[in-house]
């Protein structure tokens, strides 16, 4: 079903991450950018205030009928559980507490990731700091699909389904990819998550259990939000790496939309990073970007020249530093 895409490998490069050439160049003539390189305080409310209505959620849906929790995982329980790993993706940077304040950040992903039913916070760091580092980094950078994927998935039936498995995928990469030996914070994250679970199995009930691991599946899969897993890198423009998002669903996204501003600038939170678009708009206004992650998706399955392939990718010179 559908025409097979005529790529057939990434697209290798052997140039540096534009990025730290645009930071460096963006901070001479703007300096007052670095007065919003700070903790958003307001980040630790608004994940408590998640948390809780999670917690919330769990407690009404304990009775429903079957349809009813399924329709609730994915019409709520998938937007806030999203929206949720990407408040971790907030505290990864330290932007809840500060970088002066690192194990308090990581405490606090740990309480964040909860709700969500299955540990991924400090994984999720561990990873996505070698992501921002080596972006494209062949065997560094997770982000990047693996060959069976680029090989497989190169129809628009099998893209689409790929785009269904994209939480299996995310949570297989990095075994295939760059396996990294377990940490101890990683099997704080582990316990503190099952006893989670079987709390709310105990108190509540398989529906809410279900509800919440439900939830988290179904809002990293086909779902709108979903989009920006391809927007952000996927290679609709030749040439081009990080592509921005400028939509309304930024507002649910702790503005993660705004791609490129953060990989320039990883150390600001997102709450302050439509300043840096406004303070620097003449690096940012004529880069490619995006008003719609659904046409994202749309585009990414029904254009042939699209597939998992469709990312740079580099081969890393000198030492290699991971998390």
């Amino acid at each position: 079903m559908g025409n097979t895409v005529a790529r057939e490998d990434f697209e290798w490069v052997y140039t540096d991450q534009p990025h730290a050439d645009r930071r460096k160049a963006i901070l001479a003539k703007h300096p007052e950018i670095k007065a919003l390189m700070k903790p958003d305080n307001n980040l630790i409310w608004v994940v408590v205030l998640m948390v809780l209505a999670q917690l919330i959620a769990f407690y009404l849906v304990k009775d429903l009928d079957w349809k009813w929790v399924m329709f609730w995982a994915y019409v709520f329980g998938s937007c806030i559980s999203h929206s949720m790993t990407l408040a971790i993706h907030e505290i990864s940077h330290n932007s809840a507490f500060g970088n002066c304040r690192a194990m308090s950040n990581r405490w606090f992903g740990i309480f964040a990731n909860l709700p969500l039913g299955l540990p991924y916070s400090i994984s999720f760091k561990r990873y996505h700091m070698d992501h921002h580092r080596y972006l494209g980094g062949d065997g560094i950078d997770v982000d990047i699909p693996t060959d069976f994927e680029g090989w497989f998935f190169c129809t628009r039936f099998r893209k689409f389904i790929w785009i269904v498995l994209q939480p299996f995928f995310y949570a297989i990469r990095p075994l295939c990819i760059n396996p990294k030996p377990i940490s101890r914070l990683e099997i704080i994250n582990v316990l503190a998550q099952l006893s989670f679970d079987v709390v709310i199995y105990y108190y509540l009930g398989i529906k809410s259990t279900f509800y919440m691991v439900a939830g988290s599946i179904l809002g990293l899969g086909l779902h709108p939000i979903s989009g920006h897993f391809i927007a952000e890198h996927y290679m609709f423009l030749k040439g081009h790496e990080t592509y921005s998002y400028y939509g309304p669903l930024n507002l649910l996204t702790f503005n993660v939309g705004y791609h490129n501003e953060h990989h320039d600038f990883p150390n600001i939170p997102g709450k302050n990073l439509p300043l840096v678009k406004k303070i620097a708009a003449e690096y940012y206004d004529d880069l490619p970007q995006y008003n719609s992650w659904i046409k994202v998706l749309y585009d990414f399955v029904m254009d042939d020249t699209i597939s998992p392939y469709s990312r740079m990718k580099r081969k890393l010179k000198g030492d290699v530093k991971q998390d």
